[in-house]
């Protein structure tokens, strides 16, 4: 068996002891359902051991994943991903000044889709509008992707929503059901924030060159680890649902259902990704305040989600505003 051969069965294995949710699992079940021998199991369960990864197992108790390794580099990631190109290419440091500076980088030198550079720390990190980003080293997940779609360079904000999709799907499934997008892609839980993207492009004529996609999501993150003036107003997953959770199996089901939805969009176009992304917004109807940057703020109800990703706000005349950039801050009080 070559080492390709050997991942993916590590990764088949692993799936299974994960699906099982700490329950044992007999090697005759596993064999049976890999169809494969019990030597090729075995040799398996010592690779996943070697990477880290804890299996108790007993005569009469199977075998059942205690425990996951807490790192996000290559060897920790890849036995857990189920993707075909995000991540398959992964470049882990321990501190930088932006995985999306790096992940400009990369992609200028040829970098293939689905590259992904991820940080225990940034130095440099920042979000939307230039904003910095607090992520806890060890307690976050930060990583920054490489996507080569085939579009326009004015159809690049629907990957914005696509990613804000994945995130909160993959944020409900790891325990936080109240999850919901702020448009465009912020994920919160009630009004606190949970994860934030960022999306930069660099185009080559009239043809989107390649994008890099930043995500910082707050997994094991506690109120004492962040600042006090974010503490009203940022939660984590750990908070949502009491308890730690495993970042690197987060991150890969993460970057799964990120190429999942990207698939669905090259295949049906956007119109499936805005129908879920208005599933699980928490901005669409109810009042809310635009901030432009020039001029006054925008106030009114959010109505819609036009065919192009830009929010459509009926204003205190019955106009409709369409909104392609701005601040969006969600207003408590009920329509007039």
């Amino acid at each position: 068996m070559n080492l390709t051969e050997q991942a993916d069965l590590d990764a088949q294995v692993l799936a299974l002891l994960i699906d099982a949710e700490g329950e044992p699992l007999s090697g005759q079940a596993i064999c049976e359902k890999l169809d494969v021998p019990r030597r090729t199991l075995l040799a398996s369960l010592e690779s996943l051991r070697g990477g880290g990864f804890v299996i108790a197992s007993g005569p009469s108790l199977g075998y059942r994943l205690a425990s996951m390794p807490e790192g996000l580099t290559e060897r920790e990631l890849s036995p857990l991903l189920a993707t075909n190109d995000l991540g398959r290419k992964l470049y882990f440091h321990q501190t930088i000044g932006s995985t999306n500076d790096e992940a400009h980088r990369l992609a200028d030198e040829g970098a293939p889709h689905g590259t992904v550079v991820i940080a225990e720390e940034q130095t440099a990190g920042r979000g939307r509008r230039g904003r910095s980003w607090v992520a806890p080293p060890g307690k976050s997940l930060c990583f920054s992707v490489v996507l080569r779609p085939d579009l326009p360079p004015q159809r690049a904000p629907e990957l914005t929503l696509i990613a804000a999709v994945a995130v909160c799907e993959a944020a409900q499934e790891a325990g936080a059901p109240h999850a919901a997008i702020k448009w465009p892609n912020d994920v919160l839980c009630g009004d606190k924030k949970l994860a934030g993207l960022l999306l930069e492009l660099r185009t080559d004529g009239d043809r989107v060159g390649h994008v890099v996609l930043g995500v910082g999501v707050n997994v094991n993150v506690g109120p004492a680890d962040l600042p006090a003036e974010l503490r009203e107003s940022a939660t984590s997953l750990a908070i949502e649902r009491p308890g730690e959770q495993p970042r690197g199996l987060f991150c890969a089901r993460l970057l799964g259902q990120l190429e999942d939805w990207l698939g669905m969009h090259e295949a049906l176009g956007f119109g499936p990704v805005r129908d879920r992304w208005k599933e699980l917004s928490c901005t669409l109807h109810r009042r809310v305040r635009v901030e432009l940057g020039e001029g006054p703020p925008l106030e009114g109800e959010a109505i819609d989600l036009d065919e192009t990703g830009a929010l459509l706000v009926r204003v205190g005349s019955g106009a409709v505003h369409r909104v392609v950039a701005g601040d969006i801050v969600h207003l408590r009080r009920a329509p007039d």
